[in-house]
């Protein structure tokens, strides 16, 4: 197996000085992916797209997801009453097609619009963001961390395609009825346990085989935060009924809740919109959903293990999107609407491309590849159903009574 061994030996210090001999698997997680040197998102790890990659994403398969979402943006510009400035933050740009498509597409059909876009990149991987730079290089984008925009600054739209799966998320398992917390030590580590208890902590094996490399194993202890039983509030989920199994195991993502707090605060007047695989709270943790959300990807094959291929391989988790609607309630955040992609994408106007290939001048084989990266958009399967989330904040009444394109039912 591949793996980095100077992120696994950064990982195995954190570990031999913490105060109890482990770390949380947010902390695992978060160090695998975003190492400042040795992260999968911050080396040269990272591979996007069909080519040697280990994932793709709807810009993987075209200009149209980005030209269908710019229409989109348009129309939140055009309800907000066109304010001089618009913004429009991406977060997690990846390779920078997304930004490169939408802002092609302006170019070429709404120039007005453009000219008062001011389009902001928030992008944690060196890797990534020397790229974009390169590929957006005849564009004004601007690069800032979320944390520096200033509170209450952003009139326009935050959005995400694939952002929340990659953040860092706490893993529970149930034990006699409890919710016990899953770390991450290495062998002579564990024995630490809590406050130098040796019986607060048992190692365990999942269900399915995990060979730990080179040398980290998981053990449970007491929740590191009163935030992970919270959560379950929250949502309105409660193990000691539905019959939940001893050893149910599955994932808090308390990292996406920080996340869109800071979003929320910087946004004044506009809209946030969140595009990404997962389910709401009472699909999530169904019962017979028994091991969790939990995959990583490399080479295009995916795989449950996190122990292998340590910084070679992306990590990630599905989206609880009723934690999203929840917390966004809490942080000001009005829920505009939910829906799937494929139906969201149908309205703007996926369906009439698919319609207009017949006429196009094309070869055979250029048509039957656009033509299956269409339905790939739709496929209720795959991309198709991943979810779309749009909340807004700070707007008018009649801003309010003014419905998304995007949201409305295809008729």
């Amino acid at each position: 197996m591949d793996y980095n061994p100077a992120l696994c030996a950064a990982i195995a210090d954190r570990i031999s000085t913490s105060p109890q001999g482990r770390i949380s698997f947010a902390e695992y997680m978060d160090m695998v992916l975003y190492h400042p040197e040795h992260g999968y998102y911050s080396s040269n790890a990272v591979k996007l797209g069909f080519e040697g990659g280990d994932f793709f994403t709807s810009v993987h398969l075209g200009n149209d997801f980005g030209e269908l979402l710019a229409e989109q943006f348009l129309q939140m510009w055009e309800i907000l009453g066109q304010p001089e400035s618009f913004y429009l933050v991406e977060m997690g740009a990846g390779q920078g097609l997304l930004a490169s498509h939408i802002l092609h597409y302006y170019q070429q059909q709404y120039p007005d619009f453009l000219a008062v876009l001011k389009y902001l990149i928030v992008e944690k991987s060196p890797s990534l963001k020397q790229e974009q730079q390169q590929r957006l290089q005849d564009f004004p984008v601007q690069w800032c961390n979320l944390e520096d925009i200033p509170a209450n600054s952003i009139t326009g739209c935050f959005f995400s395609n694939e952002l929340v799966d990659a953040l860092p998320v706490h893993q529970f398992i149930l034990e006699a009825g409890e919710l016990r917390e899953v770390y991450v030590t290495t062998w002579g580590e564990g024995d630490k346990g809590d406050k130098g208890d040796k019986e607060d902590v048992a190692f365990f094996t999942p269900s399915s085989p995990r060979t730990p490399a080179p040398s980290f194993v998981e053990v449970t202890g007491e929740l590191s935060t009163s935030r992970l039983a919270e959560y379950f509030d929250l949502v309105g989920i409660d193990f000691a009924q539905n019959g939940y199994a001893d050893g149910y195991r599955s994932e808090i993502n308390l990292a996406a809740l920080d996340w869109l707090s800071i979003v929320a605060d910087r946004l004044q007047r506009g809209y946030v919109l969140t595009i990404d695989y997962g389910y709401p709270a009472n699909r999530y943790y169904n019962p017979r959903r028994s091991q969790g959300t939990l995959k990583c990807y490399y080479h295009h094959r995916h795989h449950d293990n996190p122990y292998v291929n340590i910084g070679q391989q992306d990590i990630t988790a599905h989206v609880d999107f009723t934690a999203l609607e929840r917390w966004g309630d809490r942080c000001g955040l009005d829920k505009v609407g939910f829906t799937q992609q494929g139906l969201f994408l149908m309205v703007l106007g996926l369906g009439s491309r698919i319609a207009a290939l017949s006429h196009q001048e094309q070869s055979i084989s250029q048509l039957l590849r656009r033509r299956e990266s269409l339905h790939e958009l739709l496929n209720p399967l795959g991309l198709g159903g991943f979810g779309v989330l749009v909340q807004s904040k700070g707007l008018k009444e009649k801003e309010l009574s003014q419905p998304l394109k995007g949201l409305t039912v295809p008729e």
